[in-house]
């Protein structure tokens, strides 16, 4: 008979100002075994959580002072991963709402069950808990760029000495290269090498910066911006790298209103909120991965110069032959680990094959074929042809909606609220795809 795991550990920070609810919560919650800190108010809170709390908050919305939705905010700049859960009266609602589509966990109504708060704070911890350990993981194993940049050819090895020299230092980067040269997979890397690796790291591509809601999801809302005062507050997506690393990819999509307002960003690094009647100063390292430029386009892309940044040119495959069996082999690897199948063998005319070919989609062709190669879908003698007519077309459109599904979760780093930004699609879609195709966001993290 199996024994059962130890029950996680559950700490929650209390801030609630109704001296009798907050009696009644903390007690409720140590009947349960929740450590619990109580707080009258969110900035005696404020003076005492760290981004390396292991537990859950759990705030009121209406409070004198600073409310919980500020308060929220807040904890976000100190830790976008710190678990938020919202109690809120009926009236508050749709702010509660706002708060859990800008990132809270969770929201209760007053007068909630105990067994109801203890069911969020649970579900709340066991995310914390992955992302502590994720963190810790990646502040372990990530003082190189050795194994996340591949390869043994001198281009492999220069990109790798120049990522660990740039990370290390607060200067602007821009990354230039073809689709799929690793430019995405570059800017997460400088980040996570950093100082600033702590801190977040906000990715902003041409699915945002191309929406009609650019300026919304960037810049974000004041909260006096609406009739009379009182719309909603929106914290944008600039606003929320604020101490961290803010990554723009293909800046060139974004309208020429966009343009001006992100070269502003770039020169004085302050935002300007929707309706704000004053700016906001952040602190914030700045990432542009761009195309490479084409005959007569010379000058398409205004922004990046700005930066007076360090440049670091991405090459296609075609001109790293010698890494392609490295990266194939980690490729194979990853899409069987994740698929729960054993790697399949390749032989040595198949290799020479996979080598030779030029793999014009670059590192992301690469990937998607390799898949394709463990679940058996791939002829390993033609590796740039079509698979069109050897299966149904359910299968081909599932397959495709798998790969970016995947794609998108890794870019995101398992962040469901920035995969529902990246793809623009409805929340409760995002979740009914994830569970058909078995995907787990917490695998990406």
């Amino acid at each position: 008979m199996n024994t059962p795991a130890s029950p996680l550990p559950l700490h929650v920070a209390l801030v609630e100002d109704d001296l009798a609810l907050r009696d009644a919560t903390v007690q409720a919650l140590a009947f349960e075994g929740v450590e619990v800190t109580a707080f009258p108010d969110a900035r005696a809170a404020l003076g005492w959580l760290t981004c390396d709390y292991a537990g859950v908050v759990v705030s009121d919305v209406r409070m004198p002072g600073m409310d919980g939705i500020a308060f929220f905010a807040a904890l976000r700049d100190i830790d976008p991963d710190l678990p938020v859960i919202l109690t809120t009266g009926h009236g508050d609602v749709a702010m509660a709402v706002e708060a859990m589509k800008n990132g809270a966990a969770d929201f209760l109504t007053k007068p909630y069950a105990s067994a109801d708060l203890i069911r969020a704070v649970r579900a709340a911890s066991v995310r914390r808990a992955l992302a502590l350990e994720n963190r810790a993981l990646r502040e372990e194993t990530g003082r190189s760029a050795q194994g996340a940049i591949p390869g043994s050819s001198p281009v492999a090895q220069r990109l790798r000495s120049v990522i660990e020299g740039v990370a290390r230092s607060e200067i602007d980067v821009v990354l230039t290269g073809a689709h799929g040269t690793g430019k995405s997979h570059a800017a997460r890397l400088i980040h996570d090498l950093s100082p600033r690796r702590a801190r977040p790291f906000v990715a902003v591509d041409a699915g945002v910066l191309a929406h009609e809601d650019a300026e919304l999801l960037l810049f974000g809302r004041d909260p006096g911006s609406g009739p009379s005062g009182g719309g909603l507050s929106r914290t944008g997506l600039i606003e929320r790298a604020n101490g961290g690393t803010l990554f723009l990819d293909e800046i060139a999509v974004a309208s020429g209103v966009l343009i001006k307002r992100l070269a502003s960003l770039m020169d004085k690094r302050e935002v300007w909120p929707i309706g704000s009647s004053s700016a906001r100063r952040l602190n914030v390292r700045i990432i542009i991965a761009r195309l490479d430029e084409q005959p007569g386009e010379s000058g398409r892309d205004p922004l990046w110069h700005r930066l007076g940044a360090v440049q670091i040119a991405f090459p296609p495959l075609v001109e790293r032959r010698d890494d392609v069996p490295e990266i194939f082999r980690l490729f194979v690897a990853r899409h069987a680990r994740e698929a729960s199948l054993p790697a399949p063998p390749i032989g040595e005319q198949q290799w020479r094959r996979v080598q030779s070919y030029d793999w014009p989609g670059n590192l992301h062709e690469l990937s998607g074929y390799a898949r394709a190669f463990v679940l058996g879908l791939a002829d390993i003698e033609s590796p740039g042809a079509s698979q069109v007519g050897q299966r149904p077309l359910q299968q081909i459109v599932a397959d495709f909606e798998r790969t970016v599904l995947e794609e998108a979760l890794r870019q995101c780093r398992g962040d469901v609220a920035s995969l529902q930004t990246m793809l623009r699609t409805p929340r409760k879609t995002i979740y009914d795809k994830l569970a058909k195709y078995d995907l787990k966001p917490a695998n990406y993290r």
